[in-house]
C-alpha cells in the first residue's frame, strides 16, 4: 500500500479501483507465500506431535521416519502439482487486470513515444506499429524494413501505410494507402498503391497483442509460444524461457522446502518450538535468495536457461537428501 499510494493520490484513483488492484494481487501474493505456508503447516503439525511427545510414540511402535513423512510428502506434491497451474494460468489472468489498471489509472509502465510497438518479424525484418487496434484487428501507421540477409546494415525494401489489416482466410496482411520503396545502392523506387498483399509475414493479430504483455500477464502456453516467436525471429529467448521455466520450478519448492524441514520438525530440540520454526523460515528464505540469484546468472547467459530455473530445487534436494539420511530415524 506504501508503494502505490502516492501514485493512487496523484492520480485520483478511485476507491473502488483501488480495492480491484489489490484484489487481483492476492493471486500474486498466494503463490509467493504458498511454499512458505506449506513448511510452516507441516512443521507446527510435527513439531507439536514432537513436543507432545506423540511423535515419540509414533517411532516406538516401528514407525520409521520415511513412513511418517510420506502422508507430508504426498500432500506437498499434490499441492505443487496445483501450484504449477494456478501459478501458471490463474496467476496471470489476475496480473491482466492488475497491469491494466497500473497503465490506465496509474500511469506505470506506459511508453510514450512515436511507435507503441516495434518487434523483429524474422532475421531481416523489423516491423513498426503506431497504434493496433484489437478488437477490429487493425495495425494504423505500420513501416516494414527488410534488410539484405548478407548484410544486416544494407536496407532493401521498406514498406510504408496508414492502415494494415488480417485475412483469417488467406492468412495474410493487407496494407492500405502506403508507398513501397526498393532500394539498389543510393537509388530508390517508389511505388504508391491503395492495397498491397504481404506475403512471408510471421506475426498474427493475436501475436502482436502478445508483445505489448508484460511476461507476469502471460500464461505458461503463452511465454512458451512467445520464446519460440523469439527464437524465430532470431531474438534471444533466454529470459522468457528461464520465466517458463522458474513458475514450474518454484511451484514445486514446497516439496522441496517440506523435504528439508521435516526432519529438522521430527526431532526434539532445545528451545522447542521456536528454534524449530525460526531455523525453517531461514532455510526457506535462503532457498528464496539462492533462487534469484541463480536466475540472474542464468539472464546474464552464464548459466543454461533450464539450468538455472532448477538449480535452486537441484542443490536443496541434494541437500534435503543428505539430511533425511544423517537423521535420527
Amino acid at each position: 500500500m506504501m508503494e502505490n499510494l502516492d501514485d493512487f493520490i496523484d492520480q485520483d484513483v478511485a476507491g473502488s479501483l483501488i480495492f480491484q488492484y489489490y484484489f487481483v494481487f492476492i493471486p500474486e501474493i498466494v503463490r509467493l507465500i504458498l511454499p512458505v505456508s506449506v513448511l510452516l503447516a507441516a512443521m507446527f503439525t510435527v513439531g507439536k506431535m514432537s513436543t507432545q511427545n506423540e511423535l515419540t510414540s509414533i517411532k516406538s511402535s516401528g514407525v520409521s521416519l520415511y513412513r511418517f513423512m510420506a502422508p507430508f510428502v504426498i500432500t506437498s506434491i499434490f499441492i505443487g502439482i496445483f501450484a504449477v497451474y494456478f501459478g501458471g494460468y490463474i496467476v496471470p489472468m489476475a496480473n491482466k487486470h492488475k497491469v491494466h489498471i497500473e497503465q490506465k489509472y496509474m500511469k506505470k509502465g506506459v511508453v510514450y513515444a512515436g511507435a507503441n510497438i516495434f518487434f523483429q518479424d524474422a532475421r531481416n525484418r523489423i516491423v513498426t506499429i503506431t497504434y493496433f487496434d484489437a478488437i477490429r484487428g487493425l495495425a494504423n501507421r505500420i513501416s516494414i524494413q527488410e534488410f539484405d540477409s548478407t548484410d544486416a546494415t544494407k536496407l532493401i525494401r521498406r514498406y510504408d501505410s496508414i492502415e494494415m489489416g488480417y485475412d483469417s482466410s488467406s492468412q495474410s496482411w493487407t496494407m492500405r494507402n502506403g508507398v513501397k520503396r526498393t532500394f539498389h545502392g543510393i537509388n530508390q523506387i517508389s511505388e504508391p498503391f491503395d492495397t498491397l498483399r504481404l506475403t512471408g509475414m510471421n506475426f498474427t493479430p493475436k501475436e502482436v497483442v502478445t508483445k505489448q504483455q508484460k511476461p507476469e500477464e502471460m500464461s505458461l502456453d503463452e511465454l512458451e509460444a512467445f520464446a519460440k516467436e523469439q527464437l524465430r525471429s532470431g531474438i534471444d529467448p533466454t529470459r522468457i524461457t528461464i520465466e517458463y521455466h522458474s513458475r514450474i520450478a518454484f511451484a514445486f519448492a514446497c516439496i522441496i522446502v517440506v523435504l528439508f524441514g521435516l526432519p529438522l520438525s521430527a526431532n526434539k530440540r532445545r528451545g522447542g518450538l521456536a528454534i524449530q520454526f525460526g531455523i525453517n523460515i531461514l532455510i526457506t528464505f535462503i532457498y528464496l535468495v539462492f533462487m534469484k540469484l541463480s536466475q540472474a546468472f542464468g539472464k546474464n547467459g552464464v548459466l543454461d536457461p533450464i539450468l538455472t530455473a532448477w538449480f535452486a530445487n537441484i542443490i536443496f534436494f541434494i541437500g534435503a537428501v543428505i539430511n533425511i539420511i544423517r537423521v535420527k530415524k
